[in-house]
């Protein structure tokens, strides 16, 4: 059955002497296993049943939730609205727009006869009682989403393999339109691609240079690649195996293209930790999201911040925080030349409000850096990036792939890719260990790809983009 027997009976035990626990879902397509040999097992009985089901058992679960008996937790916060046997919506989409999805239950009101037993009721062709009272029931409207599923399932296959926490998102620019929204086996189903906080390392160095681009500069405008930097007693350094070639004099398109930290603190002292934060919302990140409609953390970039915290800061660290949705719709905010506004369902108000967020307190704390605490969203820019802004980025994007660390997306089918790596260091380990991203825009498509425990974003998550975009077509 593939069912674990001691976390079975651990579940029974925790649920009650009254609670009915079923032990696996059986879809009836190309089911391989027979009521007869469940009979076999001692105990085990095969209830034939229907229930919503998406088209695989994996699919967007963290995102669309499931759908089963009411818990005690939501009858009890339901307010009458819900009683023991009710089927409900169990988290993700399922239960925020539980009562769009679950219509109205018939009401009848009938008077019997004081003398009428149950056994008469049932036994009788029709029902013997007078109805003073009906109303009938309503079904629920359906609950439409962007999502592709072609794009999400290639997604979660993407992961299959990955341990760590993992998430791939995939959008599409011109639109908003979330097309896949994938979180690995090791989230254990938590919404780690729209949910997660993390530091997003080096890819946060495309919201540094839309500021450096604001204070003048451009892809050709010429920085100092040290080997090492010491800002207030810390020193700063370039990851593992950075070319010497790209160190001294080199140009802004060059220390993006292979992702020189020391020359992006360098420029501290010109760009504030204010111009980061409005980098960042004119980017459509840290800000609230309107149209989502669906929980999601889409970053938090302090407005302020001093020393060597303003320093972590330009290096998508210290209190810096993204979501792989976040991650996401900053590359494709580069290839619409303005602010993406994300969108993953259609029809919010169709039965029942939205409850699209953007709070920080909706991850919990092992999600989050040590030391990172994120803030309230921002309102929406009122500087968006320019069409000029993300042509420069565009630029320096492509650079990553043509001279950068990212030259294996260069045989990827298609439109041309523009990239962005990034390693962010976490927790208390010596070495530390790190997030690997990626992100990457190709044609009307934006990827983010993460993996929280995987070394370096170019060689972990950089061929999963890979397989992703390949695949994609």
């Amino acid at each position: 059955m593939g069912v674990d027997p001691a976390g079975y009976t651990q579940q029974v035990k925790a649920s009650g002497a009254e609670a009915f626990v079923p032990a696996i879902t059986l879809r009836e397509e190309g089911r391989s296993i027979t009521n007869e040999q469940i009979a076999a097992i001692a105990g085990a009985r095969a209830i034939p049943d229907s229930v919503p089901l998406a088209p695989s058992r994996t699919f967007a679960r963290a995102v669309l939730g499931s759908v089963g008996q009411a818990t005690a937790e939501q009858i009890e916060a339901s307010a009458g609205k819900l009683a023991a046997g009710d089927v409900t919506g169990i988290g993700g989409l399922q239960q925020q727009y539980d009562k769009q999805l679950r219509g109205s239950d018939a009401v009848v009101i009938r008077a019997q006869r004081a003398d009428l037993t149950r056994e008469q009721i049932q036994s009788a062709g029709t029902d013997p009682r007078r109805v003073l009272f009906q109303v009938a029931p309503k079904p629920g409207t359906p609950l439409k989403t962007t999502l592709d599923p072609r794009l999400q399932t290639l997604a979660e296959t993407t992961l299959e393999k990955v341990g760590p926490a993992s998430a791939i998102v995939a959008l599409r620019p011109s639109t908003g339109a979330v097309l896949a929204a994938a979180s690995g086996p090791g989230s254990n189903g938590y919404n780690t691609a729209m949910l997660g906080q993390y530091a997003p390392g080096s890819i946060f160095k495309m919201v540094d240079s839309l500021a450096m681009f604001r204070n003048g500069m451009t892809p050709d405008s010429t920085v100092q690649c040290t080997p090492t930097l010491t800002v207030d007693g810390r020193t700063f350094k370039n990851s593992e195996g950075y070319p010497e070639t790209s160190l001294g004099a080199v140009t802004l398109r060059d220390a993006f293209a292979h992702s020189c930290n020391t020359a992006f603190i360098s420029q501290r002292d010109s760009v504030s930790q204010g111009q980061l934060e409005a980098a960042a919302t004119s980017m459509g990140v840290a800000v609230e999201a309107p149209k989502l409609g669906a929980e999601a953390f889409l970053g938090s970039v302090p407005g302020q911040a001093q020393g060597t915290e303003h320093a972590a800061s330009m290096i998508g660290q210290g209190k810096v925080l993204l979501s792989p949705l976040a991650a996401a719709i900053m590359a494709g905010s580069v290839a619409k030349g303005a602010p993406v506004s994300a969108q993953l369902v259609l029809n919010p108000d169709a039965g029942a409000p939205a409850a699209g967020t953007t709070a920080g307190s909706t991850a919990p704390a092992a999600e989050a850096s040590a030391t990172a605490t994120a803030e309230a969203p921002s309102a929406a820019s009122d500087k968006p990036i320019t069409a000029a802004e993300a042509a420069s980025l565009a630029d320096m994007m492509r650079a990553v792939v043509t001279s950068g660390h990212a030259g294996f997306l260069s045989s990827v089918p298609g439109a041309p890719v523009g990239a962005k790596t990034g390693t962010a260091e976490f927790g208390t380990e010596n070495p530390p260990k790190t997030h690997a991203w990626i992100v990457a825009v190709h044609g009307d498509l934006a990827v983010a790809v993460f993996v929280e425990d995987g070394g370096l974003g170019a060689t972990t998550s950089g061929p999963l983009l890979k397989q992703f975009l390949t695949a994609a077509g």
